[in-house]
Protein backbone atom coordinates (compact mmCIF):
# COMPACT_ATOMS: atom_id res chain seq x y z
CA UNK A 1 0.00 0.00 0.00
CA UNK A 2 1.90 3.01 -1.22
CA UNK A 3 1.45 6.41 -2.75
CA UNK A 4 -0.07 7.51 -6.08
CA UNK A 5 1.55 10.17 -8.17
CA UNK A 6 0.51 13.75 -7.57
CA UNK A 7 -0.59 15.81 -10.52
CA UNK A 8 2.02 18.39 -11.58
CA UNK A 9 0.66 21.70 -10.33
CA UNK A 10 1.96 25.11 -9.43
CA UNK A 11 1.92 28.61 -10.84
CA UNK A 12 4.00 31.75 -10.92
CA UNK A 13 1.92 33.11 -8.05
CA UNK A 14 2.62 30.01 -5.98
CA UNK A 15 6.32 30.14 -6.76
CA UNK A 16 6.50 33.81 -5.66
CA UNK A 17 5.67 32.59 -2.14
CA UNK A 18 8.23 29.79 -2.13
CA UNK A 19 9.61 29.02 1.33
CA UNK A 20 13.28 28.67 2.14
CA UNK A 21 14.86 25.25 2.50
CA UNK A 22 15.20 25.84 6.24
CA UNK A 23 11.50 26.68 6.55
CA UNK A 24 10.48 23.50 4.73
CA UNK A 25 12.71 21.36 6.94
CA UNK A 26 11.27 22.97 10.05
CA UNK A 27 7.69 22.47 8.85
CA UNK A 28 8.36 18.79 8.11
CA UNK A 29 10.23 18.40 11.43
CA UNK A 30 13.27 16.88 9.76
CA UNK A 31 15.97 15.88 12.22
CA UNK A 32 19.19 17.84 12.01
CA UNK A 33 21.30 14.94 13.29
CA UNK A 34 20.69 11.25 12.71
CA UNK A 35 22.26 8.14 14.21
CA UNK A 36 20.43 4.94 13.16
CA UNK A 37 20.89 2.99 16.40
CA UNK A 38 19.64 5.58 18.91
CA UNK A 39 16.98 6.79 16.46
CA UNK A 40 15.63 3.27 16.02
CA UNK A 41 15.40 2.85 19.80
CA UNK A 42 13.69 6.25 20.18
CA UNK A 43 11.01 5.39 17.64
CA UNK A 44 10.35 1.89 18.96
CA UNK A 45 9.99 3.37 22.46
CA UNK A 46 7.64 5.99 21.06
CA UNK A 47 5.39 3.33 19.50
CA UNK A 48 5.32 1.30 22.70
CA UNK A 49 4.50 4.28 24.89
CA UNK A 50 1.93 5.67 22.48
CA UNK A 51 0.06 2.36 22.38
CA UNK A 52 0.27 1.96 26.17
CA UNK A 53 -0.97 5.49 26.81
CA UNK A 54 -3.84 5.09 24.35
CA UNK A 55 -5.31 2.20 26.30
CA UNK A 56 -5.55 0.20 23.07
CA UNK A 57 -4.00 -3.22 22.65
CA UNK A 58 -2.87 -3.51 19.03
CA UNK A 59 -0.99 -1.81 16.22
CA UNK A 60 -2.26 -2.39 12.68
CA UNK A 61 -0.36 -1.81 9.43
CA UNK A 62 -0.68 -2.79 5.79
CA UNK A 63 2.50 -4.44 4.47
CA UNK A 64 3.09 -3.62 0.82
CA UNK A 65 6.51 -5.09 0.09
CA UNK A 66 8.28 -1.72 0.23
CA UNK A 67 10.85 -0.51 2.71
CA UNK A 68 8.54 1.93 4.49
CA UNK A 69 6.02 -0.65 5.68
CA UNK A 70 8.86 -3.10 6.29
CA UNK A 71 10.58 -0.71 8.70
CA UNK A 72 7.39 0.54 10.35
CA UNK A 73 6.14 -3.03 10.76
CA UNK A 74 9.39 -4.30 12.25
CA UNK A 75 9.43 -1.40 14.72
CA UNK A 76 5.81 -2.11 15.64
CA UNK A 77 6.57 -5.76 16.31
CA UNK A 78 9.47 -4.77 18.55
CA UNK A 79 7.25 -2.27 20.37
CA UNK A 80 4.46 -4.74 21.16
CA UNK A 81 6.99 -7.42 22.16
CA UNK A 82 8.49 -4.93 24.60
CA UNK A 83 5.06 -4.17 26.07
CA UNK A 84 4.24 -7.85 26.49
CA UNK A 85 7.57 -8.42 28.22
CA UNK A 86 6.52 -5.72 30.69
CA UNK A 87 3.17 -7.43 31.29
CA UNK A 88 0.99 -5.31 29.01
CA UNK A 89 -1.32 -7.00 26.54
CA UNK A 90 -0.31 -5.94 23.02
CA UNK A 91 -0.04 -7.34 19.50
CA UNK A 92 0.93 -6.31 16.02
CA UNK A 93 -1.53 -7.09 13.23
CA UNK A 94 -0.12 -7.00 9.70
CA UNK A 95 -2.46 -6.75 6.75
CA UNK A 96 -1.91 -7.76 3.16
CA UNK A 97 -4.17 -5.66 0.94
CA UNK A 98 -3.65 -6.62 -2.70
CA UNK A 99 -5.75 -5.45 -5.61
CA UNK A 100 -6.11 -8.78 -7.36
CA UNK A 101 -2.68 -9.99 -8.43
CA UNK A 102 0.19 -8.05 -6.85
CA UNK A 103 3.28 -8.00 -9.05
CA UNK A 104 5.70 -7.83 -6.12
CA UNK A 105 3.80 -10.21 -3.85
CA UNK A 106 6.97 -12.25 -3.29
CA UNK A 107 8.71 -9.24 -1.73
CA UNK A 108 5.67 -8.56 0.45
CA UNK A 109 5.78 -12.16 1.67
CA UNK A 110 9.47 -11.77 2.50
CA UNK A 111 8.71 -8.60 4.46
CA UNK A 112 6.06 -10.46 6.45
CA UNK A 113 8.50 -13.28 7.12
CA UNK A 114 11.12 -10.85 8.41
CA UNK A 115 8.72 -8.91 10.61
CA UNK A 116 7.05 -12.05 12.02
CA UNK A 117 3.79 -10.30 13.01
CA UNK A 118 1.57 -11.69 15.72
CA UNK A 119 -1.27 -11.94 13.21
CA UNK A 120 -1.66 -11.51 9.45
CA UNK A 121 -4.89 -10.81 7.60
CA UNK A 122 -5.15 -10.72 3.80
CA UNK A 123 -7.99 -8.73 2.25
CA UNK A 124 -8.25 -8.36 -1.53
CA UNK A 125 -9.68 -4.89 -2.17
CA UNK A 126 -10.39 -5.47 -5.88
CA UNK A 127 -14.09 -6.29 -5.52
CA UNK A 128 -14.67 -3.14 -3.44
CA UNK A 129 -12.68 -0.88 -5.76
CA UNK A 130 -14.24 -2.27 -8.94
CA UNK A 131 -17.74 -2.05 -7.49
CA UNK A 132 -17.25 1.58 -6.51
CA UNK A 133 -15.85 2.45 -9.92
CA UNK A 134 -18.84 0.78 -11.59
CA UNK A 135 -21.24 2.62 -9.28
CA UNK A 136 -19.63 5.97 -10.09
CA UNK A 137 -19.90 5.35 -13.81
CA UNK A 138 -23.49 4.17 -13.44
CA UNK A 139 -24.28 7.39 -11.58
CA UNK A 140 -22.94 9.41 -14.50
CA UNK A 141 -19.65 10.49 -12.93
CA UNK A 142 -17.13 11.19 -15.71
CA UNK A 143 -13.78 9.72 -14.64
CA UNK A 144 -12.07 11.11 -17.73
CA UNK A 145 -9.84 9.37 -20.22
CA UNK A 146 -8.14 6.05 -19.52
CA UNK A 147 -5.09 7.60 -17.84
CA UNK A 148 -7.09 9.95 -15.65
CA UNK A 149 -9.51 7.21 -14.64
CA UNK A 150 -6.61 4.92 -13.77
CA UNK A 151 -5.15 7.63 -11.54
CA UNK A 152 -8.48 8.26 -9.81
CA UNK A 153 -9.07 4.55 -9.27
CA UNK A 154 -5.56 4.31 -7.81
CA UNK A 155 -6.66 6.74 -5.12
CA UNK A 156 -9.77 4.62 -4.53
CA UNK A 157 -7.47 1.63 -3.97
CA UNK A 158 -5.49 3.53 -1.34
CA UNK A 159 -8.65 4.65 0.43
CA UNK A 160 -10.18 1.18 0.33
CA UNK A 161 -7.05 -0.21 1.94
CA UNK A 162 -7.26 2.31 4.74
CA UNK A 163 -10.95 1.48 5.26
CA UNK A 164 -9.93 -2.17 5.69
CA UNK A 165 -7.17 -1.28 8.15
CA UNK A 166 -9.46 0.84 10.29
CA UNK A 167 -12.10 -1.90 10.29
CA UNK A 168 -9.48 -4.40 11.47
CA UNK A 169 -8.20 -1.93 14.05
CA UNK A 170 -11.72 -1.43 15.34
CA UNK A 171 -12.16 -5.19 15.65
CA UNK A 172 -8.97 -5.67 17.67
CA UNK A 173 -9.02 -2.40 19.63
CA UNK A 174 -6.02 -1.12 17.73
CA UNK A 175 -4.32 1.93 16.29
CA UNK A 176 -3.48 2.26 12.59
CA UNK A 177 0.13 2.96 11.71
CA UNK A 178 0.94 5.21 8.77
CA UNK A 179 4.18 5.07 6.80
CA UNK A 180 4.43 8.74 5.86
CA UNK A 181 7.96 10.14 6.00
CA UNK A 182 9.52 13.47 5.09
CA UNK A 183 10.42 12.59 1.49
CA UNK A 184 6.85 11.69 0.59
CA UNK A 185 5.38 14.48 2.71
CA UNK A 186 7.63 16.94 0.88
CA UNK A 187 6.33 15.80 -2.51
CA UNK A 188 2.72 15.31 -1.38
CA UNK A 189 3.08 11.73 -2.59
CA UNK A 190 0.22 10.10 -0.75
CA UNK A 191 -3.53 9.77 -1.09
CA UNK A 192 -5.44 12.26 1.01
CA UNK A 193 -7.66 10.33 3.45
CA UNK A 194 -6.13 7.14 2.05
CA UNK A 195 -2.64 6.09 3.05
CA UNK A 196 -2.33 9.64 4.39
CA UNK A 197 -4.80 8.71 7.15
CA UNK A 198 -3.37 7.08 10.28
CA UNK A 199 -3.26 7.29 14.06
CA UNK A 200 0.50 7.21 14.49
CA UNK A 201 3.41 8.00 12.14
CA UNK A 202 6.64 6.35 13.34
CA UNK A 203 8.64 7.38 10.23
CA UNK A 204 7.73 11.08 10.37
CA UNK A 205 10.58 13.48 9.69
CA UNK A 206 12.84 10.93 8.00
CA UNK A 207 14.34 11.11 4.54
CA UNK A 208 14.11 7.98 2.42
CA UNK A 209 17.78 7.11 2.96
CA UNK A 210 17.26 7.42 6.71
CA UNK A 211 14.28 5.05 6.53
CA UNK A 212 16.59 2.64 4.73
CA UNK A 213 19.27 3.13 7.37
CA UNK A 214 16.76 2.11 10.04
CA UNK A 215 15.88 -0.94 7.95
CA UNK A 216 19.51 -2.02 7.89
CA UNK A 217 19.82 -1.31 11.61
CA UNK A 218 16.86 -3.64 12.14
CA UNK A 219 18.72 -6.36 10.25
CA UNK A 220 16.29 -6.47 7.33
CA UNK A 221 17.55 -8.04 4.08
CA UNK A 222 19.42 -5.43 2.04
CA UNK A 223 17.56 -6.28 -1.17
CA UNK A 224 14.25 -5.42 0.52
CA UNK A 225 15.62 -2.27 2.08
CA UNK A 226 17.04 -1.06 -1.24
CA UNK A 227 14.11 -2.18 -3.42
CA UNK A 228 13.02 0.43 -5.98
CA UNK A 229 10.11 2.32 -4.36
CA UNK A 230 6.79 2.11 -6.19
CA UNK A 231 3.26 3.15 -5.30
CA UNK A 232 1.89 0.44 -7.62
CA UNK A 233 -1.56 2.01 -7.68
CA UNK A 234 -1.90 2.52 -11.41
CA UNK A 235 -3.09 -0.58 -13.26
CA UNK A 236 -1.88 0.84 -16.59
CA UNK A 237 1.64 1.22 -15.21
CA UNK A 238 2.24 -1.56 -12.66
CA UNK A 239 5.28 -1.08 -10.39
CA UNK A 240 5.89 2.41 -11.78
CA UNK A 241 8.85 3.82 -9.81
CA UNK A 242 8.06 6.74 -7.53
CA UNK A 243 11.01 8.66 -8.99
CA UNK A 244 9.42 8.53 -12.44
CA UNK A 245 6.39 10.31 -11.03
CA UNK A 246 8.54 12.80 -9.10
CA UNK A 247 10.79 13.82 -11.98
CA UNK A 248 13.65 13.89 -9.46
CA UNK A 249 15.47 11.14 -7.59
CA UNK A 250 15.07 10.19 -3.96
CA UNK A 251 18.75 10.99 -3.52
CA UNK A 252 18.07 14.57 -4.64
CA UNK A 253 15.00 14.83 -2.41
CA UNK A 254 16.98 13.42 0.52
CA UNK A 255 19.85 15.84 -0.08
CA UNK A 256 17.34 18.70 0.06
CA UNK A 257 15.81 17.32 3.26
CA UNK A 258 19.21 16.93 4.87
CA UNK A 259 20.06 20.58 4.20
CA UNK A 260 22.45 20.01 1.32
CA UNK A 261 22.60 22.16 -1.82
CA UNK A 262 20.96 20.63 -4.91
CA UNK A 263 20.57 21.55 -8.57
CA UNK A 264 18.46 24.75 -8.80
CA UNK A 265 16.06 23.24 -11.36
CA UNK A 266 15.47 20.22 -9.11
CA UNK A 267 14.91 22.51 -6.13
CA UNK A 268 12.34 24.52 -8.07
CA UNK A 269 10.46 21.33 -8.96
CA UNK A 270 10.55 20.06 -5.37
CA UNK A 271 9.36 23.35 -3.89
CA UNK A 272 6.64 23.74 -6.53
CA UNK A 273 5.32 20.27 -5.70
CA UNK A 274 5.54 21.00 -1.97
CA UNK A 275 3.45 24.14 -2.39
CA UNK A 276 0.98 22.59 -4.82
CA UNK A 277 0.25 19.74 -2.40
CA UNK A 278 0.03 21.86 0.76
CA UNK A 279 -3.69 21.05 1.06
CA UNK A 280 -2.79 17.39 1.67
CA UNK A 281 -0.74 18.23 4.74
CA UNK A 282 -3.12 20.84 6.16
CA UNK A 283 -6.14 20.19 8.39
CA UNK A 284 -9.56 20.75 6.88
CA UNK A 285 -10.41 24.44 6.62
CA UNK A 286 -13.25 25.90 8.67
CA UNK A 287 -14.86 29.33 9.08
CA UNK A 288 -13.05 31.73 11.37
Amino acid sequence: MRRPRSRPEGSAAVMDARPSQAQVLQELQVLRDFDPGPELERRVAFLAEDLRASGRRALVLGISGGVDSLVAGAMAQRAVSRLRAAGTRAEFVAMRLPYGRQHDAAEAARCIAFIAPDRVHEVDVQCTVDALRAALLAAGVDLGDAGTADFLVGNIKARARMVAQYAAAGACDGLVIGTDHAAEALMGFFTKHGDGAADVLPLAGLSKRRVRALGLALGAPAELVMKVPTADLESLAPLKPDEQAFGVSYDTIDDYLEGLPIDPAAERRIVAQYLATAHKRAPARRPA
